[in-house]
C-alpha cells in the first residue's frame, strides 16, 4: 500500500479507478470515469472470505480497465486507528499480494453518514438507502479521494 500522495504520482491521465468500503458482512464497490471527475456506486459483494471478495475485484477491474485502488479507512473521530482500521489494514494488505496495482486507504470519516445523507436528500426511500448503503458509502470515499487527487 502507498500513501495518497505516492498514488497520484502513479496515475495517469484517463485512468479508472475503483473505490471499495469494507464492511463487516457487505463490500460496496464504486467506480469513478476516465477522468477522475465523479465517483459512481457500482455493486455491493457479500463479504464471504478475502478469496472471493478478490475474484471478484479481478473481475471488475478486468471489466472496467481499473488502474488503481482506493479503500476506505475506518479510522475514529479522534484519528486514532481501531480494531476496524486494523481489520481494513489487513484485508488491504491481502488484496495488494493478489492485485498488481496502486492501492491506498482513504480517511472514510462519516462516509455512511454522508452517503445515508445524500441519498436522503435525493429522496429514496429507505429499504432502497438501505440496500444501497454500501456502494454509496464507497462511492462517497472515491468521491473525496478523486476530489483530492484532482486539487
Amino acid at each position: 500500500m502507498i500513501t495518497i500522495e505516492e498514488f497520484k504520482k502513479k496515475q495517469t491521465f484517463k485512468t479508472r479507478l475503483i473505490g471499495l468500503d469494507l464492511g463487516s458482512k457487505r463490500i460496496g464497490v464504486s467506480i469513478c470515469d476516465e477522468r477522475q471527475s465523479i465517483a459512481t456506486p457500482f455493486k455491493t459483494i457479500d463479504r464471504i472470505n478475502t478469496a472471493h471478495l478478490i475474484a471478484e475485484l479481478k473481475e471488475i477491474i478486468k471489466e472496467n480497465n481499473i488502474k488503481g485502488i482506493v479503500i476506505g479507512n475506518p479510522i475514529n473521530m479522534d484519528g486514532s486507528s481501531g480494531s476496524s482500521a486494523q481489520s481494513v489494514k489487513d484485508i488491504s494488505i491481502n488484496i495488494s499480494k493478489s492485485i498488481d496495482l496502486p492501492i491506498c486507504l482513504w480517511d472514510e470519516r462519516l462516509s455512511t453518514v454522508g452517503a445515508f445523507n445524500l441519498s436522503k436528500q435525493l429522496d429514496v426511500n429507505i429499504s432502497k438507502k438501505l440496500k444501497k448503503i454500501d456502494e454509496n458509502a464507497a462511492a462517497f470515499i472515491l468521491q473525496g479521494a478523486i476530489d483530492y487527487l484532482n486539487n
